[in-house]
């Protein structure tokens, strides 16, 4: 039975019932196996930057690259609801400059809504992107496109003082109209102490599981990507080791001339094969 495309409001009535299941995806394939399981928002990352493209970073991620995966993420989705980031430098400049990145990645990505980083800072930029009709994610705690002034990839929010600007940030983006945000890298207690003083959903990453749900890199989740893997993660498949045995069992079987075999080639009729040899 096909599901219907889940919305902005289906997402926001799920605050305090059913969890919300977010994967990263950022491609037609992954996107469709992450439909094909029914998870509910399929968010474009930045995080492509280190698990696709290879940089050190999420910072390097550029708006065409983000077009680029946006796009082929949205091709794969029909029921999921889209949200894509706002890269590194596409928002946080201007408030026309972010409406119009927005819009570009609304319209050309065809993606359900935006996600931005940061707090109290970058609330009268959410609330202008509101206004224009964009919907907006937030996202805050580890920020990781401003990792380097929190300190490195380090869990936020441990101290009482910390905690509190936390929550500040939360109420902040509630009232700039984010329909949802996302808590990464902070105390459990923390996190569901802001879950419960907000009316807006939240997604946990490595928040703990008071949140209204939770979001996990795909490639970390299906142990696709092996240069590191954070505490927060459980990995449900480990498909390195097994992508690698397998690329491995058929390098071993060309060399030896395995395979191809029979059921893997095609033939042809002999009296046309007689022809042709007695052509040479």
């Amino acid at each position: 039975m096909r599901q219907n495309k889940l919305t902005i409001p289906d997402i926001r009535h799920r605050k305090n019932g059913t969890p919300i299941a977010v994967i990263t995806a950022y491609d037609y394939p992954w996107a469709r196996i992450a439909d094909a399981a029914g998870i509910d928002i399929v968010l474009v990352g930045d995080s492509l930057g280190m698990v696709v493209l290879g940089y050190p970073d999420t910072v390097s991620v550029t708006m065409e690259e983000m077009l680029h995966h946006a796009k082929a993420v949205a091709r794969g989705i029909e029921h999921a609801l889209v949200v894509v980031d706002m890269p590194f430098g596409s928002y946080n400049s201007a408030i026309p400059t972010a409406i119009g990145n927005a819009n570009r990645l609304i319209k050309e990505g065809r993606v359900d809504a935006v996600k931005v980083e940061g707090g109290v800072q970058m609330a009268s930029t959410v609330a202008a992107i509101v206004r224009a009709g964009i919907p907006v994610q937030g996202h805050i705690g580890l920020t990781p496109q401003t990792a380097a002034s929190l300190g490195g990839f380090k869990v936020q929010g441990k101290t009482a003082e910390a905690a509190r600007q936390l929550v500040d940030d939360a109420r902040a983006l509630e009232d700039a109209g984010c329909f949802s945000i996302v808590l990464e890298a902070i105390p459990a207690p923390l996190a569901e102490h802001i879950t419960k003083a907000i009316a807006i959903p939240t997604i946990g990453i490595g928040a703990g599981p008071g949140c209204d749900g939770q979001v996990l890199v795909m490639h970390d989740l299906v142990g696709l990507y092996d240069r590191f893997t954070p505490q927060f993660v459980k990995q449900y498949a480990t498909l390195n080791a097994q992508m690698v045995a397998a690329l491995a069992q058929y390098k071993a079987e060309v060399e030896s001339r395995a395979f191809p075999g029979e059921a893997h080639s095609f033939t042809m009729k002999a009296e046309e094969l007689d022809k042709l040899l007695r052509l040479y």
